[in-house]
């Protein structure tokens, strides 16, 4: 393991955005995830783009950016039930424009239906004003989450 992965916060995360505690399995590779809630109900997540995240151009490499849209896409799926576990069934992406070194990344979703344990979401991911990645997602809940104690 690099010990950048227990890099403390970067000073460059923006106002009202909050770590997520997930420093377990893969959430150590990822390294830290931020989230915003949002006034109208929905939610913002981010992250900054650090080397560990980077290809050979210095941009952020297309497996982070999708591991980021599954963890952006699930989670309105997750907001209808915190008590369950939610598992992707597909994940589509269309990656539009880079992320770069330093660049402080942005996502959030919706879900737009839902046929019988399946629900469907749309996202977008981007970088200030500009869109960076654009996909939907499958997800469905899975076994009930342990009660933390």
């Amino acid at each position: 393991m690099n010990d950048d992965v227990l890099d403390p916060e970067p000073s460059t995360v923006p106002a009202g955005f909050t770590p997520l505690n997930w420093r377990r399995g893969f959430g150590q590779v990822m390294g830290t995830l931020y989230e915003r809630a949002e006034a109208d109900g929905g939610f913002t997540r981010a992250f900054l783009v650090e080397e560990r995240h980077t290809n050979g151009m210095k941009n952020c490499h297309g497996g982070m950016l999708m591991a980021f849209a599954d963890m952006v896409f699930g989670h309105s799926v997750s907001l209808l039930r915190r008590d369950h576990h939610w598992i992707t069934i597909r994940l589509l992406t269309d990656f539009i424009a880079p992320a770069a070194l330093g660049d402080w990344v942005e996502g959030t979703s919706q879900i737009v239906g839902q046929h019988d344990d399946l629900y469907t979401t749309r996202g977008r991911i981007w970088v200030g004003d500009r869109t960076v990645l654009t996909g939907t997602g499958v997800f469905k809940f899975a076994m009930p989450r342990k009660a933390h104690g």
